[in-house]
């Protein structure tokens, strides 16, 4: 386990290649600091107050389990569009519960690149992109449920549920956000401005799709409808993850410029984490009341305490 701000040189030989856009990423020095080239360009240092974990293999996005009080890990595996990727239990202190909880047989089981994550009634959704199908387990048992197929051709990426069965999938390749309904049934939820490569989703406490952009700055909110009624932004771009707490505060996390920025109920926004290299889709431990986020090929979580 790893809790500082240098990683073993191991946990840094993964390839770029099978991401969706070689920009996204930044790579580090293996041996040097942590830390990521920032908006404007310059190379910042990881902040203090950010802690980081290893472990993994590509861990895309998290999402909590507040009943096990346990962070599950998407790991995307080796190599795009192969069947070797699984779901990993993480104890909030960062250390590992279970390496492979799904994927420790491959029995019936499909999982070809899982990205984005979430947690609903007693299910775990995971947006599986090498097959491009949502796919469904039993949070309990871990056991397979069901199997959606996204139509047409792109990278589907976040994903959010509801209580209902209700999920919300980004297309940041297409620009668009799909609605899945508990029958299975996929339609076209939003697409176009302000959408611009969206990424990230989160369910706000009054039911709308709270959605971040790859692309820029923006954080949107739509209505169940898909109307949008806020539109905010981070502060810096290039964004992957977002959280929304009970009391409405946002987080952002930014995967291309490694900064989480924070969002307050009037809109203000500022950065309370910097430095974190490929800061991806994370999630929110709200027993612990700290931010966990992956950081994809660098094959680590970090955690930072709120």
């Amino acid at each position: 386990m790893i809790k500082n701000k240098k990683i073993a040189a191991s946990l840094l030989c993964v390839s770029l290649a099978g991401y969706f856009s070689p920009a996204i990423s930044q790579e580090f020095s293996i041996g040097g600091p942590l830390g990521a080239n920032n908006q404007a360009g310059n190379f910042v240092a990881m902040s203090d107050n950010v802690t980081v974990y290893g472990s993994f293999v590509f861990t895309e996005s998290c999402t909590f389990d507040p009943e096990r009080n346990l962070i599950l890990a998407m790991n995307r595996g080796n190599a795009e569009g192969s069947d070797d990727g699984f779901v990993s239990l993480i104890n909030p202190d960062g250390s590992v519960h279970t390496s492979k909880w799904i994927g420790a047989t491959r029995d019936g089981l499909e999982l070809r690149d899982p990205i984005g994550s979430a947690i609903s009634n007693g299910v775990l959704y995971t947006a599986d992109n090498g097959s491009r199908h949502v796919r469904s387990f039993d949070l309990l048992t871990g056991a397979p449920m069901e199997a959606v197929a996204i139509p047409g051709e792109g990278f589907i990426n976040g994903i959010a549920a509801t209580a209902d069965g209700t999920a919300y999938l980004t297309d940041t390749g297409q620009g668009r956000i799909y609605e899945i309904s508990s029958d299975g049934d996929v339609s076209v939820f939003a697409e176009g401005a302000p959408l611009n490569s969206p990424n990230g989703l989160a369910m706000d406490n009054d039911g709308n799709v709270v959605a971040v952009n790859i692309g820029d700055s923006a954080v949107i909110t739509y209505s169940p409808n898909g109307d949008v009624v806020k539109q905010e932004a981070a502060i810096e771009g290039g964004n992957d993850g977002v959280v929304v707490l009970q009391n409405g505060t946002k987080y952002v996390s930014s995967v291309r410029f490694g900064s989480v920025s924070r969002i307050d109920n009037s809109g203000n926004a500022q950065i309370i984490a910097r430095g974190i290299p490929s800061a991806a889709s994370m999630c929110y431990d709200s027993t612990q009341h700290q931010l966990v986020i992956p950081m994809n090929p660098n094959n680590s979580l970090a955690f930072i305490r709120l």
